[in-house]
């Protein structure tokens, strides 16, 4: 099967994702565009070495499950589609997931991030602590709000900001199993998100992979037993950095859960404890928000993920991902996607928004 045959049968196995823009991924963002050039590296140095196991896919390198989320906003998530595919998806150059056996001791190490990103960790904790959201019904829906601009050019080229636009999900709370578990709602269309299960499998419960309010308040409230569970638990495809998968996959719940308090604030300390989280002064979300942003860099791919909090009340704002060495795609600093979270919600239906819940209560 050429690279060709192998994109479309990529595209098959995504039917409810739009096709948009020429790029095969869930989420129109820079994850989608690392998608594709794990695709093309893996064509450049695994020829030859491809995995023709059909769709079972490999979660993790400790345990073979045969399910995989597809869920928007996930590196990890890509990466195992890419897999799902029928590829071999290798990231280049540099150390792989092997080269640190047991990461999940740095949560009894001293902080892994900068001073500055520690004390401004704390900080967040700290107000995270005495958010209160409340709780989350077994039949209710988390609903999300954000504004994006993504990347429209083909990963390699010049970068292309692309037009401002909201983008809403809904994620279902409930606790067992489920294949559709919520909505992206994007450019006028509607999109299910499911999950990639064996047939006749009744799909996934909640988990890392499928996060509800619940099982986010179920989670170790102490940060290094929190940091052990997320490395334990946050998949790593072959030759990623397991400290930049647990990092983006905590961006992943910041940016699109309901969290709990104490599980906020265990978070971000435990965020503080992991290798290479520095801080930048000055970022700007996609509704021109500045604030202070808590960072790590994907040295392999170049880019610096960065979340940014309200200076003032160090509430979350959004997250923005930044080229960090100049290439054919821009100079370094270059903005390669931005977004910014507008609302969150809890709804009693999928599609419901905000407003209309509000109304249906007074009715």
């Amino acid at each position: 099967m050429n690279e060709h045959d192998e994109r479309e049968e990529l595209g098959r196995l995504l039917p409810a994702v739009p096709a948009e823009r020429g790029l095969t991924a869930e989420r129109h963002s820079h994850h989608k565009d690392v998608l594709m050039q794990l695709i093309d590296q893996d064509h450049r140095s695994h020829e030859g070495n491809r995995d023709r196991q059909g769709h079972q896919v490999q979660r993790d390198q400790r345990s073979r499950r045969p399910s995989r989320i597809l869920q928007p906003a996930l590196l990890a998530g890509a990466v195992a589609v890419a897999l799902a595919a029928g590829l071999t998806v290798g990231v280049g150059a540099g150390g792989d997931a092997g080269s640190a056996p047991d990461r999940a001791a740095v949560s009894d190490a001293p902080s892994g991030g900068s001073r500055s990103a520690v004390g401004t960790l704390d900080r967040i904790a700290a107000v995270a602590m005495r958010t209160d959201v409340g709780p989350v019904r077994d039949g209710q829906f988390v609903y999300v709000r954000t504004r994006v601009s993504e990347n429209e050019s083909d990963w390699g080229k010049p970068v292309k900001p692309g037009a401002l636009h909201d983008r809403e999900v809904w994620f279902s709370q409930k606790q067992g199993p489920l294949v559709e578990y919520g909505l992206i709602r994007e450019n006028g269309d509607d999109f299910p998100i499911r999950i990639l299960v064996p047939k006749g499998s009744d799909g996934e419960a909640a988990g890392i992979d499928r996060p509800t309010y619940a099982w986010l308040a179920s989670l170790p409230t102490d940060p290094g037993a929190l940091l052990k569970k997320l490395y334990a638990e946050t998949p790593v495809s072959e030759g990623e950095d397991r400290d930049q998968a647990v990092f983006q996959r905590i961006g992943e719940l910041v940016a699109e859960q309901l969290l709990p308090s104490a599980t906020a604030a265990a978070i971000y300390q435990a965020t503080a404890r992991i290798p290479g989280v520095t801080e930048v002064s000055d970022a700007v979300d996609a509704a021109g928000r500045h604030g202070i942003a808590i960072a790590r860099e994907d040295t392999r791919m170049g880019l610096r993920t960065e979340w940014i909090f309200d200076p003032g009340t160090l509430g979350y704002l959004g997250e923005r991902s930044v080229l960090t060495r100049t290439s054919a795609m821009g100079r370094a600093g270059t903005v390669f996607d931005t977004r910014a979270v507008l609302e969150r919600a809890v709804v009693d239906k999928r599609g419901q928004e905000p407003g209309e819940r509000r109304r249906a209560s007074r009715s």
